[in-house]
């Protein structure tokens, strides 16, 4: 069996020793990290090469040995490869689609019922002591989510997901995707420019490329409600990270939920740390430990397949 393996970042997916990558393969050789330098000689004399939303570049590709047969990104979005290079190389190229989805789906919808209840703003002020929730009328916002319009970017698995819990809560659902649909009940297909205008919370389930980069700009911004908030759990670079900012600081937008951001990890400066209408998490929609370990299951099932000539998930 010609399956032999290399993981090149495992640690960002073991970061807790919970992990086992050893048995996704007869022989696996297994990295925490692996800098740019050392790539090639890491994966030198191995026919499958594991990564984690590492950036590989094109240059580094093109240089690869000829006993590297296929790549097998550990997630959904492959972003970080550079097709260009995988073609040449005649390397196949493979995903693990759909391993995360009810976890960054509920990711989505955690930040929809906080930002309804600035669950943000509460917490903030029972940590400096202000019990003025309690003790005089609520402070803070709180409304309902029955009757909101809730707008998607994209319509695959995990959007399918966020708009399953959505329509439990009685959202209506407006949905943008590159390929035209008809409406079905209770989701009407349209525009972007509709779901920018029209929503009161709008989640980006999209992927990352040349098309949707900065995608929501200070131009897409500004055709928001004032009331609405921003989800995203996607990639980061969907957003232009300071066009958003200057939107919250000016109320352009109501607020934003954003388990992803630009640049990972944030700036330890940067003021979305702090902004009482922003929820910010470490990208951490897909860590859940049963997340995790359906995907080490799934690159078992990829790397299986390869080896019996009958491929999976291939996007290359």
């Amino acid at each position: 069996m010609n399956d032999k393996t290399v993981v090149l970042n495992a640690g960002l997916v073991n970061y807790d020793g919970n992990i086992d990558y050893s048995k996704i393969a007869s022989e696996v050789v297994i990295y925490d990290e692996t800098p740019e330098d050392k790539i090639l000689e890491r994966v030198n004399g191995f026919t499958i090469v594991i990564t984690k939303e590492m950036k590989v570049a094109g240059n580094t590709i093109r240089k690869f040995p000829d006993s590297v047969k296929m790549i097998c990104e550990a997630g959904t979005g492959y972003n970080n490869i550079d097709l260009d290079a995988v073609h040449e190389k005649g390397i196949m190229l493979c995903n693990i689609p759909a391993y995360s989805s009810e976890r960054v789906a509920h990711t989505a919808i955690l930040f929809i019922l906080n930002l309804a209840s600035s669950m943000q703003k509460q917490i903030r002020m029972l940590s400096e002591g202000n019990h003025n929730n309690f003790r005089k009328h609520l402070m803070v916002d709180h409304v309902e989510l029955n009757g909101k319009t809730l707008g998607v970017i994209g319509y695959g698995n995990i959007a399918k997901k966020v708009i399953k819990v959505a329509q439990a809560l009685e959202m209506k659902i407006l949905v943008s995707t590159r390929t035209p649909r008809a409406d079905m009940e209770n989701i009407h297909f349209t525009t972007k420019e509709e779901v920018f205008a029209q929503s009161d919370f709008i989640s980006l389930n999209c992927p990352l490329n040349e098309s949707t980069r900065h995608m929501i700009n200070k131009e897409t911004l500004a055709m928001m409600k004032p009331t609405a908030y921003l989800i995203n759990t996607a990639r980061g670079a969907l957003v232009d990270e300071k066009a958003l900012i200057d939107a919250l600081q000016n109320h352009v937008i109501a607020g934003a939920g954003l388990d992803v951001q630009e640049i990972e990890p944030l700036d330890d400066a940067s003021p979305l740390y702090t902004m009482d209408n922003v929820i910010i998490t470490p990208h951490m929609g897909w860590r859940g430990l049963e997340t995790r370990k359906r995907l080490i299951s799934l690159i078992q099932d990829n790397i299986s397949a390869f080896s019996k000539g009958q491929p999976i998930n291939r996007v290359d």
